[in-house]
């Protein structure tokens, strides 16, 4: 499949101008399928993502589109910018008699810069506060136009519905009766003090759901973010718990957390309350994303983590329903 869809990635760059030495590389596997594209006539440089069966409708990434213009003009966050093929046509439906089902695939801009360095991670959860906080600010007054759609990260949608987005922590791997006993009282746990903590305007808003290190790249005094394909309506405390995805059982996690937070002060409020919850929303996030791995187990990271990941969420519940049950 990955071949096929290659194959079709490459086959799309003529509709964009580009030249018949123009090559596409797959470079990141995960969710969607993103290539990079080189086009050694013109020198030019483009991202090209193939969108997940199922998962994005036409209008999720327009709208995604829309927010990270928005970003752009309004906040000076620097995003990638979608880029029309020839015909004006933003969005390209991805057809062939070997594929089972029809893709949506779309070229971005390609950004310059580097991953934040691993050698100075507290300096570089700073930058990530200070971003996240230029982008909730944008989120509290922006007015999404007419048809914005995009996902909502709540406990139902995450954790606690019938049919959850990315599917159910029970299905995670390498649960056991006893460990799954251990996690649903967590969820309840969870799910009480996120009742408490309300979704009001100043807590609960348009996040990028995904903003991790991995995701930031560094050019100089400039912080740029890329991958919005997770960005939906949640709390803003959730972005701090993106930012610590795979990191929880650090033994400075919490020093990256604090290191988060004052950046984040520098350009915005953040109650003693509201950080008085991070670690229900770290505990949020490491659920959701136990249920990823298992309903994603074709992927590369969700094979690598396996049931490791389980078994160092339950060393974390334990820890958290230690101080919080």
């Amino acid at each position: 499949m990955l071949e096929i869809l290659r194959r079709l990635t490459q086959g799309c760059l003529s509709r964009y101008g580009l030249s018949p030495r123009a090559t596409a590389t797959l470079i990141n596997y995960t969710e969607n399928l993103t290539f990079r594209v080189d086009d050694p006539a013109s020198g030019n440089r483009l991202i090209f993502r193939i969108y997940r069966v199922g998962c994005r409708d036409r209008e999720e990434i327009e709208s995604e589109v829309e927010w990270m213009s928005a970003l752009r003009r309004d906040a000076g966050v620097e995003t990638p910018e979608i880029v029309p093929a020839r015909d004006g046509a933003t969005l390209l439906l991805l057809t062939d008699s070997t594929l089972p089902e029809p893709r949506l695939g779309a070229m971005f801009t390609f950004l310059t810069g580097a991953e934040p360095p691993e050698d100075r991670l507290a300096e570089s959860f700073g930058r990530l506060g200070e971003v996240a906080a230029r982008m909730h600010l944008h989120s509290k007054s922006w007015l999404p136009p007419p048809g914005f759609k995009r996902p909502t990260w709540n406990f139902e949608s995450m954790l606690g519905g019938p049919r959850p987005l990315w599917g159910r922590w029970q299905d995670g791997i390498g649960l056991d009766s006893e460990r799954e006993k251990l996690l649903g009282r967590l969820a309840e746990v969870v799910a009480q003090r996120l009742e408490r903590f309300g979704s009001g305007h100043e807590r609960f808003g348009l996040v990028h759901a995904d903003l991790r290190l991995a995701n930031l790249l560094i050019e100089g005094d400039k912080t740029k973010v890329i991958d919005f394909d997770d960005c939906g309506f949640g709390w803003y405390l959730y972005d701090l718990s993106t930012a610590l995805t795979f990191m929880e059982e650090r033994p400075d996690a919490q020093e990256l957390v604090d290191s988060w937070v004052r950046g984040y002060r520098l350009l915005a409020t953040l109650t003693r309350d509201e950080e008085g919850e991070i670690w229900t929303f770290m505990m949020l996030r490491r659920m959701t994303v136990m249920a990823w791995i298992g309903s994603h187990s074709d992927t590369e990271l969700a094979q690598s983590e396996g049931a490791g990941y389980t078994v160092g969420t339950c060393r974390l519940a334990s820890q958290y329903l230690g101080r919080f049950d």
